[in-house]
């Protein structure tokens, strides 16, 4: 087992410029997209949706809209690809308060879902684990049996750090590949030992393309319900963070809930637009929204980059 403390945010910004390098020239493991271009381009990840839930995949480039800074901007590359591996990372909250009611048996439930839908020998996953520290209980595998096998040494125990160690996970997730990636939370939704916030942890997610799926195991309120729970700061900040990333937030409380919210996960993963468009002559930490000419469709894309010297 290995732990660590995660690194500051200065570090992490850095992080994220180091492993984002212009599309162009991107290497990693597995078939990836690639754009070709004479100028650096932003590569971003998205999920489409019609209004009854469905994913829309016959969508060309003359379909979205690409505005960055309240700048349109032209989308110069398209992909669909299925079939390229996907690699999650299973961060699995290990402090103390998840020793109450069902928390961790759900939790171990959606590990369980989703390990059930990888595909064996194509894709990866790995199985992390948090309290004050980061903790790596298994590195990425396709032997999925270990990591069920690693989900009965997590010991819920002591204070609670979900913010810093989302951005830990998050970058190195991000080291692995450039595509068809996520980590998934698994969580009660209570912090109350992080160095930083949720939303500079959603900007750090969101710059390296890493979407962010938060499962909230905690007790619902008696005036909860799964569309509108409990309002509280932190679950609301979670909810903007995931969504900040790409990603998405559920209150999975019960095993229908699970069910469904672990096959929407799997299949926003296989089922990603790759798209690229040339960014502004800027520098910095930039806001971009995409979206799509039918305003019937929705999509869940990231919300930032970070521009920069080679970004």
């Amino acid at each position: 087992m290995q732990h660590c403390r995660v690194p500051g945010l200065t570090a992490l910004v850095l992080l994220a410029a180091a492993v984002c390098p212009p599309v162009a020239g991107a290497q990693s493991e597995g078939p990836q997209a690639t754009f070709r271009s004479s100028v650096d381009l932003v590569a971003v990840s998205a999920v489409v949706r019609d209004k009854k839930g469905r994913v829309v995949r016959d969508l060309t480039p003359q379909d979205f809209i690409v505005t960055e800074g309240g700048h349109p901007r032209s989308v110069l590359g398209l992909e669909a690809d299925d079939a390229s591996p996907t690699n999650i990372a299973l961060l699995l909250d290990g402090s103390g308060s998840m020793r109450l009611g069902t928390a961790m048996g759900l939790s171990k439930q959606i590990c369980e879902g989703i390990l059930s839908g990888l595909r064996r020998d194509h894709d990866l996953a790995a199985l992390m684990s948090f309290d004050t520290r980061l903790l790596t209980l298994r590195e990425f595998t396709g032997e999925f049996d270990r990591i069920r096998l690693a989900l009965d040494e997590v010991d819920a125990f002591g204070s609670t750090s979900i913010y810093d160690a989302i951005a830990g996970t998050a970058a190195m997730v991000a080291r692995r590949t450039r595509q068809r990636r996520a980590v998934v939370v698994l969580t009660d939704g209570s912090d109350n030992a992080s160095t930083y916030s949720a939303t500079e942890v959603a900007w750090i997610a969101s710059t390296i393309d890493v979407p962010v799926y938060v499962f909230d195991v905690g007790e619902l309120s008696p005036a909860a319900t799964a569309v509108e729970p409990s309002g509280t700061s932190q679950r609301n900040a979670l909810f903007e963070l995931a969504r900040a990333t790409g990603g998405d937030y559920f209150f999975a409380v019960s095993p229908t809930l699970v069910n469904q919210a672990t096959s929407r996960v799997l299949e926003e993963l296989r089922h990603q637009y790759q798209l690229a468009f040339e960014p502004l002559d800027a520098i910095g930490l930039r806001r971009i929204e995409i979206r799509t000419r039918n305003a019937d469709l929705k999509v869940r894309a990231r919300k930032w980059y970070a521009a920069g010297d080679g970004d």
